[in-house]
């Protein structure tokens, strides 16, 4: 099962920093020697997709992004980690389908933001193999987010984009789908007058057409710490919860 982690954005809401904001260090983890060192944010979404099953990690990285390549290149315990590169900023969607020819279609694919901190840290792993699906959380600013509008039995009725008013508060933090139906969405893309940024506008394109996916609201807590007020409440966060350093294989 690939994880597919888009980490080519310029971070600009949280800059200057002189490294790549997916390597932000929040929190902490024991290496093999037992030294506690700084944890980068990206290795918790790590951490969750190898609990959902992920045995193998794609990063999609701008060509200025090197120091990611050197801190995950070597591999992440037991879990295989491979590069592609988006050329220029295009948006998540075309970053995300820049992984299409790794991607057979008879695996499952996850897919998380890396300067995001979420709980339960299982959360991926309560997701359906079958379908897209989408691990969804409270929170109460939805219109910041992309807002899952789903109806009574969890089928996705409309994803909202950053949308005033948003009629659901519950937002998408990963999600989850066949390989089949991520090439499918590719395929939509792709078509002449598409090119969506968004994934979410995809994904209503796909659904009017009688496609189904689902929202799973089994998520608890959820932190973009992708700004500096951000990146204090995942500090409040990690201590509320009282999250242990973790020991890194």
């Amino acid at each position: 099962m690939w994880g597919i982690i888009p980490a080519a954005g310029n971070g600009t809401r949280i800059q200057p920093l002189a490294f790549s904001k997916e390597l932000l260090p929040v929190g902490s983890r024991i290496d093999p020697n037992g030294v506690e060192r700084p944890r980068a944010v990206s290795e918790y979404l790590i951490e969750r997709m190898v609990k959902g099953g992920a045995t193998k990690i794609c990063f999609v990285i701008s060509p200025s992004k090197s120091d990611i390549v050197s801190y995950y290149g070597g591999g992440i315990g037991r879990v295989d980690t491979a590069f592609v590169v988006q050329p220029q900023a295009a948006g998540l969607c075309d970053a995300l389908f820049r992984a299409c020819p790794l991607v057979a279609r008879d695996e499952p694919v996850l897919i998380g933001l890396p300067d995001t901190i979420w709980f339960p840290d299982d959360g991926l792993a309560r997701l359906p193999d079958d379908g897209l699906s989408f691990l969804c959380f409270p929170v109460d600013r939805p219109e910041l987010f992309d807002a899952v509008a789903m109806d009574g039995d969890g089928a996705v009725e409309e994803i909202q984009v950053k949308q005033e008013g948003a009629r659901s508060n519950w937002v998408w933090g990963a999600f989850k789908m066949p390989g089949h139906v991520f090439h499918d969405l590719y395929r939509l893309w792709c078509e002449p007058g598409r090119g969506d940024e968004y994934i979410g506008t995809l994904v209503n394109a796909w659904l009017a057409r009688g496609n189904r996916a689902v929202g799973v609201k089994a998520g608890e807590s959820y932190v973009d710490v992708g700004t500096l007020g951000g990146y204090r409440s995942a500090i409040q966060l990690l201590a509320r919860t009282g999250a242990p350093a973790i020991r890194a294989a």
